[in-house]
Order: structure tokens, then sequence, then C-alpha cells
């Protein structure tokens, strides 16, 4: 790897980390070894990157650092062009839509050696399954997501079951034919998923839900991550 690339490199993987990153851990990464990842450190601090930190606890990249826009490489081109693919083909109408727009952008804007990667991927996903119709609009949904707002919905489960429900939506997770939308019950005091094309009616309340989407979100996770610990101690 050419050092200019390794400089970069290096500032990709501390921009990526919300902990002090090891000068080890980063020359494991890299393939290269720590004294050549010092000289880089240093390098860098000199170039006035706002890197914080010190040999043997860890180096981090103060926020607000900004580099030139689409300076990627190859492989970032192939992982953005593979994720926008699934996404065009699997994504509600919105987001498919500005996937389709993501890689003409990103062919427009990569350097001339990159296009083919873009143009000609060598990675692509699977043919689309038949997607179950939502009931929902997805956009509004998402919407109401980053606002922290409530929504009633009149749900049908597998059974054809109906009941009503006041959730707090934190994330809409996607399966190859069907979405989930995830969301704090009030009727269940619990987090519970619901299909998205069982939902028979959707309204959009004004109400916000206390607390920010996010830390729902990161409960979520680690609730889901606990079972997860849970199950595999079982199985054991």
């Amino acid at each position: 790897m050419r050092r200019a690339d390794r400089l970069f490199q290096i500032i990709q993987v501390l921009r990526r980390s919300s902990k002090p990153v090891t000068a080890e851990a980063v020359a494991t990464e890299l393939e290269t070894s720590k004294r050549s990842i010092y000289r880089d450190i240093a390098t860098l601090m000199a170039q006035r990157v706002p890197i914080r930190g010190e040999a043997g606890i860890g180096y981090v990249l103060d926020g607000g650092f900004d580099m030139p826009p689409l300076m990627l490489t190859s492989d970032e081109v192939e992982a953005a062009v593979l994720g926008a693919q699934w996404v065009a083909g699997r994504g509600d109408p919105a987001l498919a839509r500005a996937a389709r727009d993501l890689i003409a952008k990103i062919a427009a804007t990569v350097p001339e050696k990159l296009r083919p990667v873009v143009l000609e991927p060598a990675v692509a996903t699977p043919p689309a399954w038949k997607h179950e119709v939502d009931t929902l609009d997805m956009s509004r949904v998402r919407a109401w997501i980053h606002a922290g707002r409530k929504l009633r919905l009149h749900y049908a489960d597998e059974q054809g079951r109906e009941t009503q429900r006041v959730i707090w939506p934190c994330l809409v997770g996607y399966r190859e034919t069907t979405r989930l939308l995830v969301g704090w019950c009030e009727t269940r005091d619990d987090f519970r998923t619901f299909r998205t094309d069982r939902v028979i009616e959707a309204e959009f309340l004004d109400d916000r839900y206390p607390g920010r989407p996010a830390v729902l979100r990161a409960r979520w996770f680690a609730l889901m991550e606990a079972r997860r610990c849970e199950y595999e101690s079982r199985t054991q």
C-alpha cells in the first residue's frame, strides 16, 4: 500500500470508531508495522489533522473533520454499489428510487478509473422475489421515526386477529420479501415488531414519545443482543 493511501486509511479507521484505537490495532488492519503507524500519525498531526492520543493508549479523530467528497477506494465503491443494488430491488419505492439515483451520482463523480466498478460491477444481489405489498406510507413512517412521533396501528397478526396498538416507532427492518416496523408498544409495555404488509390502517399522531429515537433503538439492539447471547448459552 502506498503511504498516501495508508494515511487516508488511518483516518478512515479512526473515523469509524467512537473509542481510542491503538496503533497496534491500526497496524493489524492495514497489515503494516506499529512503527510505520506511529510515523504516519505524527505526519497527519503535523498536517493539522485533529488526532488526539498517545502511544499505548490509543488515538481518536475529533468530530467535525472533513475530507474531500468521494475519495473512495475500489472496494468502498463496490460496497456502496452492492448495497444500493439491494435497496433498489427490495426497498420501498422512495428508497429504491434514491438507491438508483445514488448509483448514478457515484458513477458521475468518481474518478474515471473507478467508473467501470460502478457501471460494470463484479458484485450483484440475487433477483428479488415477490414482495408483500406495504399498506403503510414508508416514507412517512421514516419521517415519523426521525421525529420521534407515535403511530396508532390497526394490525392483524398471522392468524388474522386484529388489534389496535399505539407504538413508538424506532426502526424499519428489511427482509428478503417483507419489512418489519420495530417499536415500543404501549399496550404490551415492551418492544414489538409489526409486519408492514399486515397493517390494516395507520394513524400518524402528533404526539412525541419520551426520549430520542436513537436511544430507543439502542435499547432494542441491546435487548436483541442479550437474547442472542442467552440463546447461544442454552444451545452450547
